[in-house]
């Protein structure tokens, strides 16, 4: 074989192989309702009724204090079914300075608890605005942020901003993190 063959076959191998995955995150679009399962997966391009944001994009709201940042990341509980007297850690969450983290709120499906703790931290959070920016993140492909912020916009808020690379996009522009611990429900 050439050269110039075995330049073509590679340079043919390696598009066949990275194709896939490129296209998959392309040609994912919109489902009507909310995605209810295999959370971890491509996500669509875009949202209905919502901006997209970039990393830089994003960094550049950050700065500028130009919305609620609104982590959505699901948080592990601690297991019912450990012995007494066991230490329980909880596994730390770093999120994007200043943010607010709403854990649990992306599911497909929302028990009325949580759904009510999500409509009364924005309420809270934007003290009443429904104008008021809100940035809505978690990680790349996953799905907990487009439902949550698909289900912002269904509740009344009209500057709903996505970044769907969240936190391992702020993370590879080497952008700054912080602890969090989960907003307390409103009976705390």
């Amino acid at each position: 074989m050439s050269s110039i063959t075995h330049g073509f076959v590679c340079c043919g191998l390696v598009a066949f192989l990275l194709a896939p995955a490129s296209v998959a995150a392309q040609d994912q679009s919109e489902p009507e309702g909310y995605r209810t399962e295999n959370y971890r997966a491509a996500t669509p391009a875009t949202l209905a009724g919502a901006h997209v944001v970039t990393t830089a994009e994003a960094e550049q709201i950050w700065k500028a204090g130009g919305a609620v940042f609104i982590d959505v990341m699901p948080h592990a509980p601690r297991p019912a079914n450990l012995p007494a007297g066991t230490i329980w850690r909880e596994k730390p969450r770093r999120n994007i300075p200043g943010s607010h983290w709403l854990p649990d709120t992306g599911y497909g499906a929302l028990a009325p608890v949580t759904e009510d703790y999500l409509q009364t931290n924005l309420s809270r959070l934007t003290e009443g605005d429904r104008t008021k920016p809100l940035l809505i993140y978690c990680l790349r492909a996953c799905w907990m942020s487009w439902n949550a912020a698909k289900r912002i916009l269904g509740m009344g808020y009209v500057n709903v901003v996505w970044y769907p690379d969240g936190t391992d996009g702020w993370t590879e522009a080497d952008l700054p993190l912080q602890e969090s611990m989960p907003e307390p429900p409103s009976s705390q």
